[in-house]
C-alpha cells in the first residue's frame, strides 16, 4: 500500500526517540481526500489514541499507523527522507490522494459537486461560508445552498454571480443558470449584514 525508506523510517524513530514516550508511533491521515485540497497530515500517537480502525505497518523500532479511512487514498504512496545541510526534507507522494477529476463522461451533478468542493468551498471558507448543490433540474439550472458565514450575508448575491456562477459556468458549459434557494432571512452569523449597509448609507 504504501513504501516508507528506510532514510524515512530512521528519520521517524529519531524524532520518536527525542519524544521519549514508550510505544508511541507516528500515524498518517489524508484530510480533504479527494479533491485538491487534499494533504497528508503525520503525528505522534500512542496506544490509546488508535480506534482500531487503523492500518500498521511494522517498521524497525516503531509502528506506523495509517487512518482507516485514508487507506484508500495512499494506494502506490512512497515517504522518504532527503538530508540536506538544514537537517532533511521529509516527502510523501501519494498520486491518488486527490482523486480523480471527473472527466466529460462524468454527470453534470458528479462534476458540479468536484467544482464545488476544489474550488468553491475552499474560497468562501476564509468568511466561515460553505455552498452545497440542491439540485441540477432538465434546463441546466444548478440550484445551490448556501450555509455557514454566507446564509443570511447581504454580498451572497455578488459571491453568487461573479465567484461561484462564473466558476461553474467555465468548467462545466452545460450549466445555463445558477440559481439560490436559500432563505436569508435566518442567517444567524452573516459574515456582513444587508441592515448594517443601509444604516450605515443613510
Amino acid at each position: 500500500m504504501i513504501e516508507i525508506s528506510q532514510r524515512a523510517q530512521d528519520h521517524f524513530l529519531r524524532l520518536l526517540s527525542q519524544q521519549g514516550i514508550e510505544g508511541s508511533g507516528i500515524r498518517l491521515r489524508v484530510t480533504s481526500p479527494g479533491t485538491p485540497a487534499a494533504d497528508c497530515e503525520l503525528e505522534f500517537c500512542e496506544r490509546d489514541d488508535l480506534t482500531g480502525g487503523e492500518w500498521t505497518i511494522e517498521c524497525k523500532g516503531f509502528e506506523f499507523h495509517i487512518d482507516g479511512d485514508s487507506a484508500q487514498w495512499l494506494e502506490g504512496a512512497t515517504i522518504d527522507y532527503e538530508p540536506n545541510q538544514t537537517g532533511g526534507q521529509l516527502n510523501i507522494r501519494a498520486p491518488r490522494i486527490k482523486g480523480e477529476i471527473p472527466g466529460t463522461e462524468a454527470g453534470l451533478v458528479e462534476r458540479v459537486r468536484y467544482v464545488l468542493e476544489a474550488e468553491v468551498n475552499p474560497r468562501i471558507a476564509s468568511h466561515g461560508g460553505r455552498v452545497s448543490l440542491l439540485e441540477i433540474d432538465a434546463n441546466g439550472v444548478v440550484i445551490l445552498q448556501f450555509g455557514g458565514g454566507c446564509h443570511g450575508c447581504g454580498m451572497v448575491d455578488v459571491t453568487l454571480k461573479h465567484g461561484v456562477e462564473k466558476t461553474l459556468r467555465e468548467r462545466v458549459p452545460e450549466i445555463t443558470e445558477v440559481r439560490d434557494a436559500t432563505d436569508h432571512t435566518g442567517g444567524s452569523n452573516p459574515y456582513y449584514s444587508k441592515k448594517e449597509g443601509q444604516s450605515a448609507m443613510g
